[in-house]
């Protein structure tokens, strides 16, 4: 036996049972991944005003505590 019939070592540790998938584009799970995608943006987009006034307002309240100081 040659080195060219035995198989290589990817080859013995990749041992099974069942043969190999081949892969191909899945576009009903797309479309599905784009309207979820879609649906959360309009969803969301209304919010996006008060998310960033609850931002700002945070980031205000933390800068004025840390400039009065410690609490006893």
């Amino acid at each position: 036996m040659s080195e060219d019939d035995s198989p290589s070592l990817a080859r013995q540790a990749y041992r099974t049972v069942t043969p190999g998938s081949h892969t191909r584009p899945n576009s009903e799970m797309d479309s599905i991944g784009w309207t979820m995608f879609l649906l959360l943006i309009v969803l969301l987009v209304p919010f996006l005003p008060f998310i960033a006034i609850v931002y700002v307002l945070s980031k205000v309240f933390g800068y004025l505590n840390a400039q009065r100081g410690p609490s006893p």
